[in-house]
């Protein structure tokens, strides 16, 4: 698994390309989604996601996939599962502190993201993992946020973690407002 981790972090800007395509694909069939139910799809299509990205990227199947801002290196490999950057134990060669034979994930995402088109996402600071979401299918969720921006315009892009994700208002609730913010033409 760990060559074909290394393997897809050299290659992150045509699995790049590959989860833009995937992403459209999704979308273009929602009507056909919706009618099945995306309820009745949530398991065959995380069993492929589960093998597909097990075996191309070593996922965990956290159900909040990065791979797209992280240089195609799942962080969650990392055994502390640091989400926003290393520790500081990386050692030198750019290799873990707790497993010496293995390169810091994080290393591999800087390395990845260098390569790929919008690799500038790496910056952007990821909310905790949602354990309540393991072993959901990212792809489906990222498919239903991304129809829901489609067709909402930009209050949609706002509310759509909340949208996709009810329990989240109770985990976090600054991280999926339901509700315009005072001052921004919303409701006080």
């Amino acid at each position: 698994m760990y060559a074909f981790r290394r393997f897809a972090v050299r290659r992150s800007r045509q699995f790049e390309w590959l989860y833009q395509v995937l992403e459209r694909v999704l979308v273009g069939l929602d009507p056909i989604l919706s009618r099945i139910g995306y309820g009745r799809l949530e398991r065959p299509m995380a069993f492929v996601e589960r093998h597909v990205k097990g075996l191309m990227f070593d996922c965990r199947m956290c159900g909040q996939c990065v791979l797209s801002s992280t240089g195609m290196s799942c962080p969650m490999n990392c055994p502390k599962q640091l989400r926003n950057g290393p520790c500081g134990g990386v050692r030198p060669g750019g290799f873990c502190e707790v497993k010496p034979e293995m390169r810091c994930v994080w290393v591999e995402a800087w390395d990845g993201a260098s390569r790929m088109k919008h690799g500038d996402k790496i910056r952007v600071v990821l909310p905790p993992v949602d354990r309540t979401l393991e072993g959901s299918s990212a792809w489906l969720r990222a498919s239903r946020e991304r129809i829901q921006a489609i067709q909402g315009g930009d209050d949609a892009n706002r509310t759509a973690l909340a949208d996709a994700y009810p329990e989240a208002r109770e985990s976090a609730p600054t991280s999926a407002p339901l509700t315009a913010e005072p001052g921004k033409g919303g409701a006080s």
